[in-house]
């Protein structure tokens, strides 16, 4: 596998006539070794080249790590350069970028290196120019294979499965942050890895806010309950989002905030296909909400890629008229967010078919009003 997918990124570099590309400690390295370094005070870099063998430039704590995946792991060769703490990392740099063909152009990823690992680069390319790095990386991974999509399914499942136990188990006075703890026990229980994002869980008005953080309110009867989360299993991750109502039923206008992002959420899976524009899945769901006159209060994109990450490519927005593929992996999740009021938000992970786009996740999307525990 990861042989490759060097093949294929050797390829891409050659095409854009570029000599090398460096990746740090993250999803990125990750998808093309299958080492899940630590990003900490200790600069991690493996350079690609176009032609010829990676190299390393580690920690030497690391090495054995290394050569494990080398020799058990189906990872490449490459030859390894690494320090220790007490002699510090430019030695093993300068002689790891050394040792690589002549650069002319690379590429960095510009939304992850630091300052720290971009600082040794440059030492010892110093009149190389420089390139992002990221969109070579975006072409690799936009589309998932089947045993890529096969774990985010079981991803997915565990989710589910956790949100489920939670909603069963919810009753009056527990703190958003205490259920949001019950809900990330109950993904590991279920089988989930590490957790790839930290959950939200809103009560009531709170759920207006797209992104706000779990706090010390209550829940009470009557009370709308929005939970948005995920885990990871094989390295792929979940992120999902339903939207409940607690005890009662939602007044008239909650009830009609609920039912306009259900049929915006469905009409972005329905447009979505191979061929389609991403900016068309948004189009579909955000019309939905416009004619229903909450147009003001969708304030974000409706989707956006997931894989090995939460936030990847490609993204569900206007003006990016990128073509859908099969393989590639994105969320559909409109919302409606009115301030001091309801806030609604149904998120779903899809993949695209030959046929059009699957959702992979499962859970109900009709409203529901959840009864207390023991009630």
């Amino acid at each position: 596998m990861f042989q490759s997918r060097l093949e294929r990124l050797q390829a891409e570099l050659r095409r854009r006539d570029i000599q090398c590309l460096a990746l740090i400690a993250g999803a990125n390295l990750r998808y093309m070794t299958g080492l899940d370094f630590h990003l900490m005070e200790r600069p991690t870099v493996v350079f690609f080249p176009a032609e010829g063998d990676p190299v390393f430039a580690i920690p030497s704590l690391e090495v054995p790590r290394v050569q494990k995946a080398i020799n058990g792991g189906g990872l490449f060769e490459g030859p390894i350069y690494h320090y220790s703490d007490a002699d510090g990392p430019d030695k093993a740099f300068e002689q790891a970028m050394m040792s690589l063909p002549e650069v002319e152009r690379y590429a960095v990823e510009y939304l992850r290196m630091r300052v720290l690992e971009l600082k040794l680069v440059q030492r010892h390319f110093p009149v190389a120019a420089m390139q992002d790095g990221g969109p070579i990386m975006d072409t690799l991974r936009l589309t998932k294979d089947s045993a890529e999509i096969e774990a985010m399914r079981k991803a997915i499942k565990i989710s589910e499965a956790a949100l489920q136990e939670t909603i069963d188990w919810l009753q009056p006075d527990l703190t958003e942050k205490e259920i949001e703890a019950y809900l990330n026990i109950a993904q590991i229980q279920h089988g989930g890895g590490p957790l790839p994002f930290e959950a939200i869980v809103l009560i009531g008005d709170n759920a207006a806010l797209p992104h706000g953080n779990p706090g010390d309110r209550k829940l009470n009867m009557g009370d709308e309950i929005l939970f948005d989360f995920g885990t990871s299993y094989g390295g792929y991750i979940s992120d999902i989002t339903r939207t409940f109502f607690f005890g009662q039923p939602p007044s008239t206008k909650a009830r009609e905030v609920y039912e306009t992002v259900k049929a915006a959420n469905e009409a972005g899976r329905k447009v979505a296909g191979p061929g389609v524009p991403c900016q068309e899945v948004d189009r579909a769901a955000r019309k939905v909400i416009e004619q229903a006159g909450y147009g003001e209060y969708f304030i974000h994109r409706v989707g956006h890629g997931i894989g090995m990450e939460g936030h990847e490519g490609p993204y569900m927005r206007e003006g990016n008229d990128q073509p859908l593929e099969v393989g590639m992996t994105f969320t559909v999740e409109p919302g409606i967010y009115i301030p001091g009021e309801v806030g609604v938000r149904i998120e779903d992970n899809m993949v695209v078919t030959q046929s059009g786009a699957e959702s992979l996740t499962t859970f109900d999307r009709e409203l529901c009003v959840i009864q207390p525990r023991n009630a």
